[in-house]
């Protein structure tokens, strides 16, 4: 009798394994084999040795499946018999550079140099794309360890791969770099880092230079394939060794289900055009912001759908162009009244993302939208929207997993919005058409503050319209960090600027320029030979050094005056750790918002970290606590600016003593009213590139 686990009673299992079919077991390995194969060849680099490798972990897992519990994945249950069988054959083994193919010689030879634990987290991270913790769970070490040996093995690869230059990246933001190109900082810590990385010359060169490693260590395995005939080999020995005949490869089955009513729906919603679509989706579709793209013919309805322990995600449609893949979802509890949201940054994952999406770009941010009229209709339903990485082909298919989703805990009182994650898993595969979009030179030179600004594209896109613009980045004492703008105005057609789209394009042609894109509201018309841009404001950085000396045996409070203002040392006081606060409550014709700052020390070696206090003003002077401010709040405010009051640092080590609040600048923001009016040039007509 042949035992079969049925995926639906144990879902981490593969479909359909079946315990004394050793057939079943080479399948599985055979759909794995790519990754496998490369793992095996990180450890051996040797075609012979990487068969009896497969040969071993096949016996050895169909020997020991029906003994298996489980307490952790059959991915990761197969994996670590894998790596334990690597580990063996690789003793007192050597790659010699002309064993390896010339297209990874110099890859994977340099990774076989790097200590074990060090390649074997980067081989389980960037080829087998286990998360940190499942990497921790794999190799018996701590979550934080994985993140170190990450970074230090990425270093390790980059030392190998030629780069001889030496970086003087800052010791306390290093620990962020992996994080951060993973994306997957906290929003705070986030916002924190790119500040810094946008003043740091030294951080950008390092930070740069791991990134390469990255992408070419990514893209060299993605362009690894496994011999032809290799898995035919391991089979002729599998079936060398066993004496009945085995079944034919069994194929696996994709879990699904599409109701046949909403089947017949999309096929019947499909045949409609211009105004009945229009009618049609008026009446079916209740976000009318889904609505909206999918009366204009740029979306269509997908209604994918799972469901854990009783939360049902459901994936209405995706809109997706070349600057973002905008997925629309529906959530429903259906036990309790609860509302949940995904959070792109906690519990999500999409499993085919370095194969099938753009590389440097950055997924746009969408608050909860608690204040939306849809979502106060029923208790326990949430409608929502998430931003993905571009396409980089005109279709494919996203692998979306979900083991986590936000539970929406709002404060009667000041409307604020807390969320708690509740585990679950949800996993889809939702198919993607990207939609063609319209470019548009402007070539327009003004100046704001006195300084030099190129209004360079306007793009049309279904998801967004854009305006690219350029700063020129000179060596001055006054520089612009980012412009607001109020709207465009484009065939007698205003859209006002998305509050959370203004970006820093990331791939910068002209090193004398920093470019950003400004979002607006979609316009749907592919169309024009003139815009107007209004402005609404500027964020400028003013140089203006300043060293005030510290000395924890004087008493506090101590003031001194900078750009005007009086700012007070309110506490030095050395410790573990040691503690400096400053503060300046005076808001009214203050000239900074926030101050750029280092605190030196006498043996420069400690972590700061750093907390503060601070208001948000809007233009017309009224005041607002910057951690009592909900979404809703922001959105209604009128240009506001962000004032710091109270800055307390921490300076962790043992009893470091302060020397001196080195400030070196401040940010103020810069009311514009200009509106100027710009001749278009078409640049791309169509997707196909049409002039």
């Amino acid at each position: 009798m042949v035992l079969i686990i049925p995926a639906k009673n144990n879902p981490i299992l593969p479909v359909m394994i079946k315990v004394k079919d050793i057939e079943s077991i080479v399948n599985w390995f055979e759909q794995h084999q790519r990754s496998f194969y490369a793992i095996g060849w990180s450890y051996l680099g040797n075609q012979r040795k990487i068969e009896e490798l497969f040969y071993r972990a096949i016996l050895k897992v169909h020997k020991e499946l029906p003994s298996f519990k489980s307490r952790t994945s059959f991915e990761m249950w197969v994996l670590s018999i894998f790596i334990h069988i690597c580990r063996e054959l690789s003793l007192n083994n050597s790659i010699q550079a002309s064993e390896v193919s010339d297209s990874h010689q110099e890859i994977f030879h340099t990774l076989h140099q790097l200590k074990e634990k060090e390649r074997e987290v980067l081989v389980l991270t960037y080829i087998r794309k286990l998360s940190k913790d499942e990497t921790a769970q794999l190799l018996k070490v701590p979550a934080e360890q994985v993140k170190e040996l990450l970074f230090s093995g990425l270093q390790s690869l980059r030392n190998g791969m030629g780069y001889r230059e030496h970086y003087h990246g800052c010791k306390e933001y290093k620990k962020l770099y992996v994080d951060y190109l993973e994306k997957s900082l906290e929003r705070p810590v986030k916002i924190d880092f790119e500040m810094h990385i946008y003043h740091c010359q030294d951080c950008q060169e390092d930070l740069a230079a791991l990134q390469e490693v990255m992408v070419n260590f990514t893209e060299a395995i993605e362009k690894f394939s496994v011999p032809p005939g290799f898995m035919e080999n391991v089979k002729e020995r599998i079936a060398e060794r066993e004496s009945l005949d085995r079944q034919k490869k069994n194929k696996r089955k994709r879990n699904g289900f599409i109701a046949a009513g909403i089947f017949v729906l999309v096929i019947f919603a499909g045949l409609f055009t211009g105004v009945f679509s229009k009618l049609f989706y008026t009446w079916t579709e209740e976000n009318q912001e889904l609505r909206a793209f999918l009366q204009e013919n740029v979306g269509e309805r997908l209604n994918l759908q799972a469901e854990s322990d009783g939360v049902k995600i459901k994936i209405k449609s995706a809109i997706a162009d070349d600057t973002q893949t905008l997925i629309f979802y529906e959530i429903e509890d259906s036990k309790e009244n609860n509302q949940y949201m995904i959070n792109i940054d906690d519990g999500m994952f999409i499993e085919n993302e370095r194969e099938i999406m753009v590389a440097n770009t950055f997924p746009r941010y969408f608050p909860p939208d608690t204040e939306m009229e849809l979502n106060n209709k029923e208790k326990n339903i949430y409608h929502g929207k998430i931003s993905l990485r571009p396409l980089k082909e005109d279709t494919g298919t996203v692998k979306l997993k979900l083991n986590k989703v936000m539970k929406l805990k709002r404060n009667p009182s000041d409307s604020y919005v807390n969320m708690e994650p509740e585990e679950g898993e949800w996993n889809f595969e939702i198919p993607i058409t990207k939609q063609p979009s319209t470019e548009y030179a402007l070539k327009e030179d003004i100046e704001i503050e006195g300084l030099s600004v190129r209004l360079d594209k306007l793009i049309l896109a279904p998801t967004a319209t854009i305006l690219q613009y350029s700063i020129k980045h000179v060596q001055t004492k006054k520089r612009i960090d980012m412009i607001n703008f109020k709207n465009l105005e484009i065939n007698q057609k205003t859209m006002n600027a998305d509050l959370y789209g203004n970006s820093y394009v990331h791939e910068q042609p002209d090193m004398n320029w920093n470019n950003f894109q400004a979002y607006f509201e979609p316009l749907f018309e592919k169309e024009t030979n003139e815009v107007k841009v209004q402005f609404a404001s500027a964020y400028l950085s003013i140089e203006d050094h300043k060293t005030i000396k510290l000395d924890a045996s004087r008493e506090y409070p101590q003031t001194f005056v900078y750009a005007g203002s009086t700012i007070s040392i309110d506490k030095v006081e050395i410790g573990q750790p040691t503690t400096v606060i400053f503060s300046n409550h005076e808001i009214k014709n203050r000239a900074y918002e926030s101050l750029h700052f280092n605190i030196q020390t006498e043996d420069n070696d400690s972590s700061i970290e750093g907390d503060y206090k601070g208001v948000i003003v809007d233009k017309n002077g009224k005041e607002y606590d910057m951690h009592k401010i909900t979404p809703k709040i922001f959105e209604e405010m009128e240009e506001p600016r962000h004032f710091f009051t109270v800055q307390s640092l921490k300076l962790h080590g043992d009893k470091v003593i302060p020397k001196s609040l080195d400030i070196t600048g401040y940010n103020t923001t810069k009311y514009l009213d200009d509106v100027v009016e710009i001749q278009t040039e078409l640049i791309v007509k169509d997707k196909a590139g049409t002039r």
